[in-house]
């Protein structure tokens, strides 16, 4: 009896130790925020539980009330579409380290039943759809980026975000980065004071509302898209081009941001200049606090982090997230050196 268990306890370290993770690390964190990037985390924490026994429990609320818990200190890490600015920053209780993790695009997507045709948006379109400025479908202004097209003469309804939420910051920085009118009216922001719509809680709530209401147009997270299978725009990006959401255009827009990524991780790479850029991409991060109280469970989640920006990036691909440069990952390989516990370095 004895012996089986010295044998069960002998293989639970060899299979931990085979992925870098002391079996005295194995527990469960705890984590709060984004729904943009759930369905990559979803499948990052089932994987990283069978290979080392360390439990990520999740909670998919919307970034707004990830930044919050991670301010309350009542879960190990947030996560957020939204960096937190040097402001926000100053609010935290102690120093807060972003960490990106994947990169995805922001979809507009429609439910104008019969059209067989993808709807083409320009800037324009969609910042007057937002404002409250176009309010039917057959619209000169749409008309004229959808040649031959027979658009319905049908009413618009704008459908946002009711929560405070990442995948809002990116929509809202797009927004702010192509109309001055927005920038000055709205702003950019997890949550703004809409001109015109209704909400719908977390990437779920807008897609379901979309898809259940002919005539709505909403933003979500490609892979929402695509899960409620849902037509998507193709939208004219900074150089001209009417550009799909996809993997490559994302990529695309990642790769044109490199550069300042490798400066500051919470540079916006919306409306990305080059030609097949998709221009509603943006970094999801995860939040943590530089300097954590429990030793263990801070070398816990500092050796996900290591494994997500590694092993994990090979995940992203097969749903349709964009992987880091490889500039952005050697950030975070120097971001993790600096964790501390109670003041001594995490060792991973």
């Amino acid at each position: 009896m004895l012996r089986r268990h010295v044998q069960r306890v002998l293989a639970v370290a060899a299979l931990a130790a085979s992925v870098g993770v002391s079996a005295a690390v194995a527990q469960t964190l705890t984590g709060a925020g984004a729904t943009f990037p759930y369905p990559i985390y979803s499948k990052w924490f089932d994987v990283y539980h069978q290979k080392t026994g360390i439990e990520i429990n999740y909670q998919s609320i919307g970034s707004g009330a990830g930044i919050q818990q991670v301010k309350a200190g009542t879960v190990d890490f947030g996560a957020s579409d939204a960096a937190l600015n040097n402001d926000r920053l100053r609010e935290m209780p102690r120093k807060v380290v972003h960490f990106p993790t994947v990169a995805g695009a922001v979809a507009l997507v429609y439910n104008l039943p019969g059209l067989t045709a993808r709807v083409r948006l320009t800037p324009e379109i969609v910042t007057g759809i937002y404002l409250g400025k176009l309010t039917m479908w057959n619209d000169k202004l749409i008309a004229a980026a959808n040649p031959g097209v027979a658009l319905p003469a049908a009413p618009i309804l704008a459908v946002h975000r009711s929560d405070g939420s990442g995948t809002t910051n990116i929509f809202t920085t797009y927004l702010s980065a192509v109309s001055g009118g927005w920038k000055e009216m709205v702003g950019a922001n997890t949550a703004v004071s809409w001109p015109s719509g209704i909400g719908g809680k977390g990437n779920e709530g807008v897609a379901g509302l979309v898809r259940q209401t002919p005539g709505a147009i909403g933003y979500v997270e490609l892979a929402y898209a695509k899960q409620n299978r849902l037509p998507v725009a193709l939208l004219r990006n900074r150089a001209g081009n009417f550009v799909e959401p996809s993997l490559a255009s994302t990529t695309a827009a990642v790769a044109a941001g490199a550069a300042g990524l490798a400066k500051d991780v919470r540079t916006p790479i919306v409306n990305a200049g080059a030609p097949d850029a998709y221009p509603i991409a943006g970094l999801t991060y995860l939040l943590v606090y530089q300097d954590m109280k429990d030793a263990a469970r801070a070398k816990a989640l500092a050796g996900f982090i290591r494994w997500a920006m590694h092993d994990g990036q090979d995940m992203a691909a097969a749903l349709d997230y964009a992987r880091l440069p490889d500039a952005v990952i050697k950030v975070n390989e120097t971001a993790l050196t600096t964790l501390t516990s109670a003041g001594k370095k995490v060792a991973i």
